[in-house]
């Protein structure tokens, strides 16, 4: 496949582009810093703003999906108004660019711990990650309203960790994976895989789902 991978050097972002490029895609990373990425003969590294979307459109014109794992920083102020803003230039890109596969990286925040009761709701939350959560969570329901895009929007499990890659996880819906009476974790390894594996083969198209151990 051809692939655009916003936010290619981030902590997802960069996992995901190494499973790609391993199972031999060709990838185009859109990132602030091209010059920061390590040369591979199947990676297009491209300059690109992500709250620009004709910069985005030109970005991904071409390609057969795009994967949004753009995040602002978590040491913005404002993350949750600059996830939005380059959410929907991103939507709006990949619409301008046709290419209608997209999958969005969001978070936990707005997985289900109850009926009617999300994580980013329950006093146990953090506090520093609140605002960046909800900013995924209005994420969650601009994806859902795009008629034109074949979506899949993954959440990863309450705890994202650093870890080997396994390629053994459960995969979930709408509520937060549990591992007995604690939340569920996961390597950023096998989100990664979680994340090509339904580029290659879309099990949840138009739909969230979740992954965990």
């Amino acid at each position: 496949m051809k692939i655009a991978l916003i936010g290619a050097s981030g902590f997802v972002g960069s996992a995901v582009l190494g499973e790609a490029l391993q199972r031999g895609h060709a990838v185009t990373a859109i990132v602030r810093h091209p010059e920061k990425l390590e040369p591979h003969p199947q990676l297009a590294a491209r300059q690109g703003d992500a709250y620009d979307a004709a910069d985005i459109a030109q970005a991904v014109a071409g390609h057969d999906a795009v994967v949004h794992a753009f995040n602002p920083g978590w040491g913005e102020a404002n993350i949750r108004e600059l996830f939005l803003q380059g959410t929907r230039a991103i939507f709006a890109g990949a619409k301008q660019a046709g290419v209608a596969r997209l999958l969005m990286v969001g978070g936990a925040g707005s997985l289900y711990v109850a009926p009617g009761l999300q994580l980013i709701d329950t006093p146990q939350f953090p506090a520093e990650y609140k605002e960046g959560a909800e900013g995924a969570r209005q994420a969650l329901e601009l994806i859902r309203a795009e008629s034109s895009l074949d979506w899949s929007f993954i959440s990863p499990p309450a705890l994202l960790e650093p870890g080997s890659r396994t390629g053994r996880f459960r995969i979930g819906g709408d509520q937060l994976l549990m591992s007995g009476d604690h939340p569920a974790n996961i390597s950023v390894a096998d989100l990664a895989v979680a994340i090509v594996d339904e580029l290659e083969q879309p099990q949840h198209l138009r739909r969230r789902f979740t992954v965990g151990y």
